[in-house]
């Protein structure tokens, strides 16, 4: 659709071309097993997990929970150190609703710097690695991206002891630095990180994936087809979930009952871009009725403050993180929720937020790359807009025919919600990693002097 002669692609009009087509169709590959062997005990490696905040910290807790329950021994090794310094530290032991938690020591200087996050890197690395030797052998050892190359760590389990390894991908290091022109790729320690980042996956039982351009970037480094399973992150249906506008008492409490929301909720990470969102707040300035609301925090949240405040943006306002049990309040106060994308880093990342956008019955405006898997996914429900990179004026329009048509707002967040509870709901993800692992563990192991060898039976299932 073209309005005032900018584009702003709603989801059913707007199809993608060929080549994005071919991608997005490409059929699920799986492991077909013979027997359905539950697993004796898992161990999850990450830095952080509950009581965290960080988005990796609460998808891991509700996968280990839901193993758990399961009847699987679930063990979960994580730093003591928070993703937000002066954080309390949580005991080194202890167990929260079936899953056993070890806490290693490990600095939480916090993200202001490189230099920060690399001090808090390498203290859990050495810490984790360690302990990780110590304790005794797990039948999958699944270690996550944070910090950048953990999965090292499962790597070296699985030749010393034999356990199977599957790489939990949320994002990619060091290429999200290199897209971000944070490293070089001429540099040799880059050279190195990327050689070892990239033996990681290729030793890797099972890559878990978060979409299928990300499956085509970690393909490309000579990763297996069929060690790839796509199962994407989630939110909880009785955690996240819509509530009606009028009468909402947040809303009202922080005196926006009678304003149209464009909220922005989560970390405001260097892989997204605010330059629109600034602008469209400057063309606005005058429409008091419009406010956009940035709740969290992250390295660019700066750049918003200080438009802001030398602009006199009055339009803008910031709140610090909403604890995960008033995700359901905070997430409905938007009457539309706003991702954003640098289209480098298309197939690196993929915005975990629009999965609670959706479960909140609201829709989503996405400012990024045609073509990723926000997009794509926002374009087959029909549960919202994207506009173009760089386009502040069809964002501006997005905006305001939004606010003047909120029975189209609304049917888009009927769409957002039922979307998420077919696809992208906690149960039906989580039941999808549980297949994936009883599927692992069923293949069968021969083993040879000195090494492992398992026969994978790759099918294609549509």
């Amino acid at each position: 659709m073209v309005i005032s002669g900018r584009r702003v692609w709603p989801a059913r009009k707007r199809k993608a071309d060929q080549s994005a087509e071919s991608t997005r169709n490409r059929p699920n590959l799986r492991v077909d097993s013979v027997v359905t062997t539950p697993p004796k005990r898992l161990l999850f490696v990450n830095q952080y997990y509950w009581p965290d905040h960080a988005s990796t910290a609460q998808h891991l807790t509700d996968l280990a929970e839901h193993l758990a329950a399961r009847g699987h021994e679930v063990h979960v090794v994580c730093s003591q150190g928070a993703y937000k310094p002066g954080t309390p530290r949580p005991p080194k032991r202890e167990e929260h609703n079936g899953v056993q938690i070890h806490r290693v020591p490990a600095t939480s200087l916090g993200r202001k710097s490189t230099l920060h996050r690399m001090i808090d890197y390498l203290s859990f690395y050495a810490r984790a690695f360690l302990l990780a030797i110590f304790l005794p052998r797990f039948d999958v050892v699944t270690t996550l991206t944070t910090p950048p190359i953990i999965g090292l760590v499962g790597t070296i389990l699985r030749r010393l002891k034999g356990s199977r390894h599957v790489y939990w991908s949320m994002d990619l290091h060091p290429d999200a630095s290199m897209a971000l022109g944070r490293m070089s790729p001429a540099n040799s320690v880059v050279q190195w990180l990327s050689w070892i980042s990239d033996a990681v996956y290729r030793q890797a039982d099972k890559v878990v994936v978060l979409g299928a351009y990300m499956a085509d970037r970690i393909a490309s480094k000579r990763v297996r087809r069929d060690r790839l399973a796509i199962i994407p992150v989630w939110s909880r249906r009785d955690e996240i979930y819509p509530l009606p506008r009028e009468g909402h008492e947040l809303r009202a409490a922080l005196g926006l009952a009678d304003r149209f929301v464009l909220m922005y909720s989560g970390n405001l990470g260097l892989a997204h871009s605010f330059t629109e969102v600034i602008e469209a707040a400057r063309r606005l300035r005058d429409r008091p009725d419009i406010v956009f609301l940035f709740v969290g925090g992250g390295p660019r949240l700066i750049e918003v403050k200080a438009a802001k405040e030398s602009e006199g943006l009055e339009n803008i306002r910031m709140m610090d993180y909403f604890p995960r049990e008033q995700l359901h309040a905070s997430l409905s106060v938007a009457d539309v929720h706003l991702i954003t994308m640098r289209s480098e880093m298309t197939g690196i990342v993929v915005p975990g937020k629009l999965y609670g956008a959706m479960a909140s019955g609201r829709p989503t405006l996405f400012v990024g790359p045609n073509h990723c898997e926000s997009a794509d996914t926002i374009r087959d429900a029909d549960c919202g807009l994207t506009v173009n990179l760089g386009d502040a004026e069809a964002l501006v329009e997005a905006l305001t025919r939004l606010s003047a048509n909120p029975d189209e707002a609304a049917e888009l967040g009927r769409r957002a919600r039922a979307e998420f509870l077919a696809r992208h709901e906690e149960s039906h993800c989580c039941a999808s990693w549980a297949t994936m692992i009883n599927d692992l563990l069923a293949e069968p192991v021969k083993t040879i002097p000195g090494k492992v060898v398992r026969k994978t039976v790759a099918t294609v299932t549509n």
